[in-house]
């Protein structure tokens, strides 16, 4: 018999693990589950997801720099107006 030489485990980084359900991300973004399922079928607003097997999941870094890129000044605004 031979013996097995088991490789260690690479923890995955605190970020990979704290995915957030979609109801999660509808919850805090005002939003129906249904909405984002919409928005992922039709491409229609860029949030990236992951999918884990038949389930999707949101990272939180994802989240945030996705309601950055959204967010829009008054000063903005005024510019694009004109």
């Amino acid at each position: 018999m031979t013996a097995t030489t088991l490789q260690p485990i690479t923890p995955l980084s605190p970020s990979a693990t704290d995915l957030l359900t979609p109801d999660q991300v509808a919850a805090t973004l005002g939003l129906s589950h249904r909405t984002l399922a919409a928005w992922r079928s039709s491409r229609r607003n860029p949030l990236p997801y992951v999918k884990v097997g038949s389930r999707v999941r949101y990272r939180p870094k994802d989240v945030s720099t996705w309601l950055e890129s959204r967010t829009h000044s008054a000063a903005t605004s005024a510019r694009n107006e004109q």
